[in-house]
């Protein structure tokens, strides 16, 4: 009788508890990239990147239109409120939002540099 020449699987086998065990390496072969080939090096990679990049004027911005628009919708749906009230309310929380986010973005943004050894970057 001829064998057959496709290579043999080797096979997951659970055990009493339900947890699955495999003999030997079940993924792909590691690449030798510095930040990793899984996903979750990468995404902590990009994470630190991220941290990393001093606080901008422009993030803070857009960080406090979004923070505005819903705290219109909770004023005009949750509270009732009239939409012209609201807006000009709105207004004065966007001001407020932009520096406080921008000044909260670097001072958290200093105490990663100093905790990681780095000078800080004076914006």
């Amino acid at each position: 009788m001829a064998g057959t020449k496709k290579k043999r699987r080797t096979k997951h086998r659970g055990n009493a508890a339900g947890i699955v065990e495999s003999r030997g390496r079940t993924g792909r072969k590691p690449d030798g990239s510095p930040g990793g080939s899984d996903p979750k090096s990468r995404a902590r990679r990009a994470r630190i990147d991220r941290y990393a990049q001093p606080p901008t004027w422009r993030s803070a911005a857009n960080r406090a239109l979004v923070a505005t628009v819903i705290f219109a919708l909770v004023v005009i749906f949750a509270f009732g409120q009239t939409v012209s009230s609201t807006i000009a309310l709105a207004g004065f929380m966007l001001i407020l939002y932009i520096p406080l986010g921008y000044y909260t973005d670097v001072f958290f943004y200093r105490r990663r540099q100093a905790k990681l050894g780095r000078p800080r970057g004076d914006s």
